[in-house]
């Protein structure tokens, strides 16, 4: 599997150094903005909010679950 795909460029990083004091608002904008892209539904109908509902949840739940785990290399502190 390639992971070099273009990114939805409406997605933002959310790691660090890219980011700080992630909140999980941001977590669930971003997969919001995943699940809409996939999808191709800016909102579901009726008949599909539960399911489009649900994979926002997941999505959320993985991402949050993801940047919980990275380990990212901390920059070098400078000493005056």
């Amino acid at each position: 599997m390639s992971y070099r795909h273009a990114m939805c460029r409406s997605i933002k990083t959310l790691r660090e150094p890219y980011a700080s004091d992630v909140t999980t608002e941001d977590v669930r904008a971003a997969a919001l903005q995943y699940v809409r892209k996939l999808s191709g539904f800016r909102a579901p109908s009726a008949r599909n909010a539960e399911a489009f509902d649900r994979a926002v949840d997941a999505v959320a739940a993985a991402t949050q679950a993801l940047l919980e785990d990275l380990q990212v290399k901390q920059a070098p502190q400078r000493h005056p």
